[in-house]
């Protein structure tokens, strides 16, 4: 077969060899196999993969020369497969040499072989890719297995014009990946036009995907184009399709069938040039065997399955996403916060039911409490702190614990209350003593040394609890509502000891 004859658009084997005869005997048994390739020499192998885009896999053939060598290991991203080949000591130490043609042909060890090439080309590594940099692709960041594959189906299906069902559950972003396949596609220039079939009442669903004429119902005023008709040229995203009524399943069906359909109170056929995308957490297969979703729709619809994972299976996504959503918080409200590791730890240990969504919600819930502070397992709302929470209590200064208390003794003092009434108080003869009436809140007459009074108040307390519990100071120090190490430097200061008996 010749290079005019070759179908474009399909991936070539590339057959180096130096002997015509070998060449062609290799040549025929691929084109029986419906393979397409081309020949070249081994002086001609280098210049032939300077643009390898179109070439499949190579075949090496014969006495491979040390160019052919140098060729392997400077083209990882193609596999190469041997064939007759008398030295394959060097070779075979490369990792995309991956595998080796039997003498004579073998059929099904080539259609493995190949098999195998065109895997070598599904899984490349991707070093960047247009999924990666779209802003669509906010919760499909991850770089676990599950996501990995999520984003090689999109890619797949994007470009044809096959219907895509995508199934998860609710959370884990399934209109996501349906803007994602249609940001892919030819139509990306066109409409995307999403439409909750749970959310609109079952009386109101087909005018709203098909449009009404005026005067069609009580109400219908003027001529109102549908869902389908905005999403004309593009694609039209059914989510939620297990909570279509089955009147609307037997209508939608019809549409996909013929692409045509009429406004509601209308009798012109309206051609649908529209690619259709539907979602659902149910389990339609079930809903089917129950009666409650049509079968005949639902493989109308599953032609492409999609399964977007849960958050639970692919946890080691959490911090990407976390990254990814706080990006996106910081571009929308202008404020960030940042999580310690103790605190990822933790989310990662979340089962997750409401999935990214819920995640994201988190997020804005720590932006509003701990808006551009660094938020630890302690300040995660409890359901959250699956990990021991280290609780720090800081420790202040005298001077700030003093302001703090007559901050306390004051707090009660109401400076709004009746002036007569504070008066008559004030004027009432001193019949108690200075500690009594200064406890009271109220000022004595005479006056009072502050510092003084307040250095009384607190050794009385700590005296009074030190003796209710027998001077065990953990304890008086939890009556008090401070720390065991901050009591006995209060006992050191004050001078105060159980006594001896």
């Amino acid at each position: 077969m010749s290079d005019n004859q070759v179908v474009t658009g399909h991936k070539k084997i590339l057959v180096v060899d130096n002997d015509a005869g070998r060449s062609q005997q290799l040549n025929t048994v691929l084109a029986f196999v419906g393979e397409h390739f081309i020949h070249c020499s081994q002086e001609q192998a280098v210049e032939t993969l300077a643009d390898s885009s179109h070439i499949l896999t190579v075949i090496l053939t014969g006495d491979v020369s040390n160019a052919c060598a140098d060729l392997v290991k400077a083209n990882p991203s193609l596999p190469f497969i041997l064939h007759d080949v008398l030295d394959k000591s060097e070779l075979t130490t490369c990792v995309n040499v991956i595998g080796t043609l039997s003498t004579p042909l073998n059929y099904a060890q080539l259609t493995e072989l190949i098999h195998h090439c065109h895997q070598y080309h599904n899984k490349l590594p991707r070093s960047g890719s247009k999924l990666g940099t779209s802003p669509l692709f906010r919760s499909l960041v991850g770089s676990s297995e599950p996501m990995a594959q999520v984003r090689f189906l999109i890619e797949q299906v994007a470009k044809t014009p096959a219907s895509v069902l995508v199934l998860g559950e609710s959370g884990t972003g399934k209109e996501v990946v349906a803007r994602n396949i249609h940001n892919l596609s030819e139509r990306s220039k066109e409409s995307f036009v999403p439409v909750n079939c749970g959310a609109i009442p079952a009386e109101l669903l087909e005018s709203e995907l098909f449009g009404h004429e005026k005067g069609a119902f009580t109400g219908a005023i003027s001529t109102r184009k549908g869902r389908f008709e905005l999403a004309e040229g593009g694609t039209l995203f059914l989510d939620e399709i297990g909570d279509m009524p089955q009147p609307m399943q037997v209508k939608l069906l019809r549409v996909l069938q013929e692409r045509t359909f009429e406004r509601v109170g209308g009798s012109k056929s309206i051609k649908a040039n529209v690619r259709i995308v539907a979602a659902t957490h149910q389990d339609l297969e079930e809903m089917i065997k129950e009666g409650g979703f049509r079968e005949d729709l639902f493989y109308r619809l599953n032609v492409f399955p999609i399964e977007t994972p849960a958050l639970r299976e692919r946890k080691e996504d959490i911090p990407l996403l976390l990254k990814e959503l706080l990006t996106r918080f910081e571009h929308e409200q202008g404020k960030t916060v940042r999580f310690t590791e103790k605190a990822i730890e933790s989310l990662m240990e979340h089962p997750w039911a409401g999935n990214v969504r819920e995640l994201s919600n988190l997020i804005e819930r720590m932006l509003i409490m701990y808006g551009e502070q660094i938020v630890d397992v302690a300040e995660l709302p409890f359901k959250y702190q699956h990990i021991d929470a280290q609780v720090y209590s800081p420790e202040y200064p005298e001077e700030l614990q003093e302001q703090d208390a007559i901050s306390d003794l004051f707090s009660g003092f109401d400076y709004e209350d009746d002036d007569e009434e504070v008066d008559e108080q004030l004027s009432e003869p001193d019949v108690t003593n200075n500690q009594e009436v200064s406890t009271s809140g109220l000022l004595p007459r005479e006056g009072l040394n502050l510092k003084e009074h307040l250095a009384d108040l607190e050794v009385s307390l700590i005296k009074q609890s030190l003796v209710k519990h027998d001077y065990v100071v953990a304890r008086a120090a939890e009556t008090l509502g401070m720390r065991r190490t901050t009591l006995v430097e209060k006992m050191r200061k004050y001078d105060l000891q159980k006594p001896t008996e």
